[in-house]
């Protein structure tokens, strides 16, 4: 496997859930996360969502995510 294969395999399995809706538990552990002060990165890791995707979501539930300086 070459290297421009390898990276396309994992930006495939990282965006698999490219426009799916965002589920009631999801949702909950974005509260969650976001009250707890975790940063952007954190809170995509753990609910396997893009950057774009969390910072949305997070606007339209006047959620404030910390920056990390």
């Amino acid at each position: 496997m070459t290297r421009a294969t390898s990276q396309t395999a994992t930006m495939t399995e990282r965006f698999e859930r490219h426009r799916q809706p965002w589920t009631p538990t999801e949702i909950q552990k974005l509260y969650l996360l976001a009250s707890k002060g975790a940063s952007l990165a954190a809170i995509c890791k753990a609910l396997t969502r893009s950057e774009e995707s969390v910072k949305i979501r997070a606007k339209l539930d006047k959620l404030l995510i910390t920056k990390k300086r």
